[in-house]
């Protein structure tokens, strides 16, 4: 096997462990969302998040992990979707993010 070779097997192999990566990261933040709705009494809108942003940052230990900022949406009375915001770093969430939205007391 030459240089090139084993080099390309690297990059390949480092993508595939991304793209692993990123759908774990992704899974965590959809199970984030829905929680973090559920516990707000609101509905978690299309069962999924969007990525917005991807960052390389220390995490408490001080190693460099992916710091991951996803989008989603959810809504109160069924009428106005609202948007709101999910941070994982590494594999954990740090923080959410939800706009202020109408409370639906009729339910």
């Amino acid at each position: 096997m030459s240089v090139t070779e084993l080099f390309g097997f690297i990059v390949m192999l480092s993508a595939v462990w991304y793209w692993l990566d990123g759908m774990r990261a992704k899974e965590l933040a959809n199970i984030g969302g829905a929680r973090i709705c559920k516990t707000q009494g609101v509905y978690f809108l299309d069962e999924s998040v969007e990525q917005t942003r991807v960052r390389l940052r220390r995490n408490n230990a001080g190693h460099i992990v992916f710091y991951r900022e996803y989008r989603f949406e959810f809504t109160s009375d069924g009428e106005y979707r609202y948007r709101g915001k999910i941070c994982l770093l590494g594999k954990y969430v740090v923080s959410t993010e939800m706009e202020p939205y109408r409370q639906d007391y009729g339910r």
